[in-house]
């Protein structure tokens, strides 16, 4: 049997009572609708796996009833609100600052006082307050120790002599500064307290009945401010104990017993004149 120069193959040929196979139904694509539903489908269903899984590990590893500890779902929680300002001091509320406590017990040393300082203007500040509101016992801390005084004073009971002289007199003297200051010593103002330290001598043992010395300076100014004015007063003597200066005459050294300003003025003044011990 020959075939074609076509180079084309012969048809099959079929058997009897045979048909030809039919040919494939071609497969139905999907829809580009159907494609994106079934996708989210499947993003659904891996979220909810996560959730789960996320739920029980913060199940496991969270405090439970058990550990007394319940859980409780998360708040959020407000920023906490900024205090309200703090009041002005008022004499109502005013408190002496400590100046050297203790210091009175300890031995006297050669150090020189200074007019500066926390130890100063602890010192300066309760003494202002005792005047500003008339009320001595705010300036204890700012007059010559007791303790200091015992160890000080070469006569018999100094205890004594220093509660019944020394600080009766200055009790006296603070009020009658504060009268100096009138109705409106609320709203004074300490300015400046001028002391000449540098004019400061030191007092030996045996002078003034001492068995210790100490730093002396005499006539140091107040100055405060007043209705508008700058005015001040003096304080009569000032004397140290550990390198701290303290008041120990307030409105006058020799002087009957009642309340004495020293030397009031309108304006600065000067300190000094020296003198005394």
């Amino acid at each position: 049997m020959t075939f074609p120069l076509n180079h084309s193959r012969p048809p099959v040929p079929h058997p009897p009572h045979s048909r030809p196979p039919a040919a494939l139904a071609p497969r139905p694509a999907l829809s580009r609708a159907a494609a994106p539903t079934r996708a989210a489908a499947l993003a659904r269903l891996l979220l909810g796996a996560a959730v789960l899984c996320t739920a029980a590990l913060l199940t496991a590893c969270g405090p439970s009833a058990a550990d007394g500890h319940p859980t409780a779902a998360a708040r959020p929680t407000a920023a906490p609100a900024s205090p309200p300002p703090s009041p002005s001091p008022s004499p109502s509320t005013a408190a002496a600052l400590p100046v050297a406590p203790g210091a009175g017990m300890a031995h006297q040393t050669m150090a020189r006082p200074r007019a500066s300082g926390p130890q100063f203007r602890a010192m300066i500040t309760d003494l202002w307050l005792a005047v500003r509101t008339g009320k001595p016992k705010y300036g204890l801390d700012a007059f010559f120790p007791v303790d200091a005084y015992k160890q000080v004073k070469a006569i018999d009971d100094p205890a004594a002599d220093w509660r019944g002289r020394l600080w009766l007199d200055f009790t006296l003297d603070v009020k009658a500064a504060h009268r100096l200051l009138g109705p409106g010593a609320a709203r004074a103002r300490l300015v400046r307290v001028n002391v000449a330290s540098a004019d400061a001598t030191w007092i030996d043992p045996g002078v003034c009945y001492n068995n210790i010395g100490y730093w002396h300076v005499a006539n140091a100014r107040v100055v405060y401010r007043e209705h508008g004015q700058e005015r001040s007063f003096g304080i009569a003597s000032l004397i140290s104990w550990r390198g701290v200066w303290y008041v120990v005459h307030f409105g006058g050294v020799v002087r009957p017993a009642v309340g004495m300003v020293d030397t009031p003025e309108s304006g600065p003044g000067y300190p000094g004149p020296q003198g005394g011990c």
